[in-house]
């Protein structure tokens, strides 16, 4: 019998991913609360039997810092928006270890993961923006090649990839397919989740998907194999983003809800793909109210489990189970 598929990747980046957005002061609680949140999610997918894709960035894996000053790529990004390479000064405030700077290492929670059998993938060495100007496909060739060997010390093959705020060319999978990634998270097909560059971001675009995360303005955003295999890497794209709790827009939860589910259940009843992900700082602050809701959502995941045959998978297993049936 075929079988629609349910798919969740976590960007782990903690504060990698935003440190050009906003100061360790101002979002200090989402970021101590990722030590809290990701031991809480583990048990919630455990307990739903969700296998669960956690992209991790390159500079996590590391003890200490200067573990992580050996392994730098040869060649570096050279942005022209100074304030995003994480290389022209903000390594300089980088801490000793994880101990002393839980904000830029993760050893500990990436062997909390890989205990739940969860897949490590890919989120770049060092949150790489393709599309910004100042940098070349070779630097982000020695950025992949870096992630790979500090992962392959570490004991973990990097098979899928999720790129940095979704962006990406048909140049840059090309070097993914080359350096042995099988899979990607490719953008929803609506032009609000076109990939982009940063300064390209709108508040029009923010505004449409604040609102298509509510109600259908987009689609489902659910695939076939046919349309994902269509692609190397193998594209296993976003359907939805789970907005984290917010006081303000919490009597708004019920549509986000079932703007998820019903999505859910159309790729189960027609054998698509839904990929949902989101980044585990999110559920950093409001903790309990984001697992709640997000049990929820994997109680409805169960319901179609059973009703459909709806199946969890990472983005490695299915991008095995398309590859196979070639």
């Amino acid at each position: 019998m075929e079988k629609g598929s349910f798919v969740i990747s976590l960007d782990f980046e903690i504060y990698w991913g935003v440190w050009d957005l906003v100061s360790i002061d101002k979002y200090k609680n989402n970021l101590l609360g990722v030590r809290k949140a990701i031991p809480a999610m583990l048990n919630l997918f455990d307990k739903y039997n969700i296998h669960v894709t956690f992209s991790t960035v390159g500079f996590l894996f590391f003890d200490n810092k200067q573990e992580l000053l050996d392994e730098l790529p040869v060649t570096k990004p050279k942005y022209t928006i100074p304030g995003l390479s994480p290389y022209e000064g903000h390594l300089n405030t980088v801490g000793s270890n994880e101990t002393e700077d839980p904000f830029h290492f993760a050893p500990s929670l990436i062997k909390q993961i890989q205990q739940y059998g969860q897949e490590i993938g890919s989120h770049t060495f060092s949150h790489y923006y393709c599309l910004e100007n100042g940098q070349t496909v070779d630097d982000f060739r020695a950025d992949i090649r870096a992630a790979k060997n500090i992962a392959n010390k570490k004991g973990i093959s990097l098979k899928s990839l999720v790129f940095p705020r979704n962006q990406y060319s048909e140049t840059y999978l090309k070097v993914c397919k080359e350096e042995g990634i099988t899979s990607f998270r490719g953008n929803e097909n609506a032009w609000v989740y076109k990939a982009h560059k940063h300064e390209s971001e709108t508040f029009f675009r923010r505004i449409c998907r604040f609102a298509d995360a509510h109600i259908n303005l987009t689609g489902h955003h659910c695939y076939t194999k046919a349309y994902m295999k269509n692609s190397e890497p193998i594209n296993i794209p976003s359907s939805r983003f789970l907005k984290p709790y917010s006081r303000l827009f919490s009597f708004l939860d019920w549509m986000r809800l079932k703007r998820i589910t019903k999505s859910m259940s159309h790729a189960a009843k027609n054998e698509l793909c839904y990929h949902l992900w989101w980044h585990p700082h999110n559920f950093g602050i409001n903790l309990q109210q984001n697992i709640n809701f997000l049990e929820k959502i994997l109680r409805h995941f169960s319901t179609l489990n059973i009703k459909y045959n709806f199946q969890s998978m990472s983005m490695t297993e299915l991008s095995e189970k398309i590859q196979n049936e070639n």
